[in-house]
């Protein structure tokens, strides 16, 4: 099965379809931050784990004070562990939708139990995230590398830190590490072909305007 096609779609509210790759992306409602304290940042990433972990796989992340990126792919075996999914080797309209709203349902939930919290620990109201969260469709092989970077490269591109290497809410140095996870570094190393690889493209500066139809704006 091919891994990517060869051509990129800009459409944020796409639908989650099995076995297809999205950077997908929310901010704070009115630009509002989404996380005040260290732990807020730990909780986020359990949360979403809680919730998202079972229909998808994560390969890159950024947490930034007020947004996120994930790239994330749909996990193959999704519909036929849900007995109201057909077999994926057959999916109709009316299974992907299904897929699409299994998927969009556990970031529904996720979104409100974070919301709740952050709520309750500032003494807020209201809506914490922007209503409609934003997914791109990564359709390149030749760019899923660059997505990699740029969603690394987010902190320092938002100047929030002068080096994103450095940078604790983000995959870059996860990705290095030999700790067992569910992030799915190992593809991520043998997509770049090694480690030092990964550490040589990240320390080159990549020219933004190439991947323009596969970044969100912010």
């Amino acid at each position: 099965m091919e891994l990517l096609k060869n051509m990129t779609m800009r459409n944020y509210k796409c639908i989650f379809e099995e076995s297809k790759f999205y950077n997908v992306y929310n901010r704070g409602n009115n630009r509002e931050n989404l996380f005040y304290k260290y732990a807020n940042y730990e909780y986020f990433l359990r949360k979403f784990d809680s919730y998202l972990s079972d229909c998808l796989d994560v390969y890159s992340f950024s947490l930034m004070p007020n947004h996120f990126h994930f790239l994330v792919r749909v996990k193959e075996e999704i519909a036929k562990e849900n007995p109201s999914l057909k077999a994926m080797d057959s999916l109709s309209e009316k299974t992907m939708d299904s897929l699409n709203e299994r998927i969009s349902e556990q970031f529904r939930k996720f979104f409100i139990t974070y919301s709740q919290a952050i709520n309750k620990q500032q003494g807020r109201v209201g809506s914490l995230f922007q209503k409609n969260f934003k997914r791109i469709e990564i359709t390149s092989e030749r760019y899923f590398a660059y997505l990699v970077y740029y969603i690394h490269a987010n902190p320092q591109l938002h100047r929030i830190v002068d080096d994103f290497r450095l940078y604790p809410w983000s995959s870059y140095k996860r990705i290095l590490t030999g700790e067992p996870s569910k992030l799915k570094k190992e593809f991520v190393i043998e997509w770049f072909d090694s480690k030092s690889n990964y550490i040589y493209s990240h320390n080159r500066q990549i020219e933004l305007d190439s991947i323009r139809d596969l970044m969100i704006e912010d």
